[in-house]
């Protein structure tokens, strides 16, 4: 069975959900190799075993990740030299784009980005226009180096034989041309990850301002959800960028997606439409996202979500 390439992305070796998802679509294809960048990527062993990793490659000095890609990049490029596998996996990041880019020019392959599935024969699926149009492309040159939206499919344990194996490189000063001099942890609070949260609640530019969006979260926080927004609002300056959802924003495929006062864009649609169940709540019964909503109100937000968040509350308690 041919070997697939998977990057993993982790924290200190907390597996990011992304990277689980790339495993499930590596071991549908061929045997599923993960490789590990970086210090505890030992702590991330028995999680990727789990999600059907038949060979884990560790390269765990920590210099591979204080400079900006380029170590990553050539830790793939040794594995490809050394292994020859039918296919590379990265998660559908900016950075993750970056370095299927850089990897593609260094080994001479070619490139595909943003799929959002792969088909038999490492055939590539892509939404493009919004999600108006489905394309299937496939690599002729080289390893096909393939970047995977997050959220695309989900996670399917499959235990693998978890062999690891140790790998060292030796760094081109290239590669640690760009340093990164410091690492800031961002704050979080108890809100799930946005592209990982299993029910987001997102606001449109019908929320009318900053102040408005404390609506979208309280009913995001009674269903512990993660809070979201449409271009139109996070343009508008009522909630930071990070937390945009859409073609420019963040993918999410959540169980449950509540849309408040989001008129249901193409750019937005793209971002959230593989939803398992969505809920619109907009005072213009013409609004597009009707045509997406499994659930529609149409209905002032301001009346509407208040109650809703009223009454969740009420039967929790």
């Amino acid at each position: 069975m041919s070997q697939i390439l998977v990057l993993i992305e982790h924290a200190n070796g907390a597996v990011k959900k992304v990277s689980l998802e790339l495993l499930t679509l590596a071991a549908r294809h061929g045997s599923a190799s993960a490789v590990v960048i970086g210090p505890g990527a030992d702590n991330a062993v028995a999680d990727l075993t789990r999600f059907g990793a038949a060979t884990i490659y560790v390269a765990s000095d920590a210099a591979l990740i204080s400079s900006v890609v380029g170590p990553k990049v050539s830790v793939l490029n040794k594995l490809l030299g050394e292994h020859s596998p039918a296919a590379v996996l990265i998660a559908s990041t900016a950075e993750g784009k970056e370095i299927a880019g850089r990897l593609a020019v260094r080994s001479s392959s070619g490139v595909i980005t943003d799929a959002v599935d792969i088909e038999d024969g490492l055939v590539a699926v892509q939404s493009v226009f919004g999600g108006s149009t489905i394309v299937r492309s496939a690599v002729t040159t080289g390893t096909p180096i393939i970047t995977v939206r997050p959220n695309s499919t989900t996670p399917v344990e499959s235990s693998g034989a978890g062999e690891v194996v140790t790998v060292s490189v030796e760094l081109a000063a290239n590669d640690t041309s760009a340093v990164i001099a410091e690492h800031v942890v961002e704050a979080k609070g108890g809100r799930p990850d946005l592209a990982e949260a299993a029910t987001v609640v997102s606001g449109g530019r019908g929320v009318g301002s900053a102040e408005g969006f404390e609506l979208v979260e309280k009913l995001a926080d009674c269903l512990d959800a993660a809070v979201g927004a449409s271009r139109a609002a996070t343009d508008s300056g009522f909630y930071p960028h990070q937390y945009q959802v859409g073609q420019t924003g963040k993918t999410v495929s959540p169980q449950l997606y509540i849309a408040l006062g989001i008129s249901g864009a193409i750019q937005h649609r793209a971002g959230m439409q593989t939803s398992k169940t969505i809920v619109a709540v907009n005072k213009d019964a013409e609004a597009p996202i009707f045509e997406l909503a499994d659930f529609g109100v149409v209905g002032d937000l301001f009346n509407v979500a208040p109650q809703l968040t009223q009454e969740i509350t009420s039967r929790k308690g």
